[in-house]
């Protein structure tokens, strides 16, 4: 597979995947978790990663399932979760201010 196709590929997995772990799954241990680059990223203490790492290698199949059926792949990518160090603190402030604003979205369209 050629460079630029793999990096499309990449982005449209890491899109949906943050869609689906973000607004469709109901696992309350997942909202710390973030997709980023096809990683995924999740903040909070070292109970709440091991939690959040745990409720991702169980929904693996039924994501890789959703996967399936919204992106047009001959193959489906395997997913392996692996917990993100974290590099510096600016990559952790971007990660919680996405929290924090696909929290607010949802906040504000409950009753």
């Amino acid at each position: 597979m050629d460079q630029h196709r793999s990096q499309r590929v990449s982005e449209a997995v890491r899109e949906e995947l943050s869609e689906i772990i973000g607004f469709e799954l109901s696992d309350p241990r997942l909202t710390a978790v973030d997709v980023t680059d096809v990683k995924v990223s999740v903040a909070g203490g070292e109970q709440e990663q091991n939690a959040a790492m745990a409720a991702l290698e169980h929904a693996g199949h039924f994501l890789r399932h959703e996967l399936a059926g919204r992106l047009n792949l001959r193959r489906i990518p395997e997913l392996h979760f692996e917990r993100e160090n974290w590099p510096d603190a600016s990559a952790r402030v971007e990660i919680l201010l996405k929290r924090a604003k696909k929290k607010r979205g949802t906040s504000e369209n409950q009753p």
